[in-house]
């Protein structure tokens, strides 16, 4: 009975030493909302996602965004923000869009209709502690119209 008490015992301190998982995954990014200002720009708040166990800095992004099969234009920041562990924030891009993308979100937003889009594109993150590392993302998603906002795609 002794040693097994005295085993169990080696292993709870064993265990106790190693301290939390730092586990680093790639980040992913997707547009939360999207506004049509009245000169014809967007405002898009691009949402990133850090999915490690541990905060990350975004230092900055560049993400070029299609909708349908039309290119729209480059989403570009250097936020330079710190994301805490398994968590989100959201950073806004203002954007002259291509005038194919502004017809193809005229229209989504006149007919009531989704909107297919694509991100493709880096982010460049900074583990805690670690040096910068860059990733690349591709996300496929759809934008509908905001019920009660005009001009507005979520």
């Amino acid at each position: 009975m002794r040693m097994v008490g005295l085993t169990t015992m080696v292993a709870l301190l064993a265990s106790c030493g190693t301290g939390p998982v730092r586990r680093v995954s790639e980040p992913a990014a997707r547009i939360q909302q999207l506004t049509v200002h009245a000169n014809g720009s967007w405002a898009v708040e691009v949402r990133i996602e850090n999915f490690s166990s541990i905060p990350m800095r975004f230092d900055r992004f560049d993400l070029q965004l299609k909708l349908g099969e039309d290119a729209a234009g480059q989403l570009q920041a250097q936020p330079g923000l710190s994301i805490g562990p398994e968590s989100a924030d959201v950073v806004k891009v203002e954007l002259t869009p291509s005038g194919a993308a502004k017809l193809a979100i005229a229209d989504a937003l006149s007919g009531g209709r989704s909107l297919n889009y694509s991100l493709k594109g880096d982010i460049f993150a900074t583990p805690d502690e670690a040096k910068q590392r860059t990733y690349t993302i591709e996300r496929s998603s759809a934008l509908s119209p905001a019920p009660g906002l005009p001009g507005v795609m979520r």
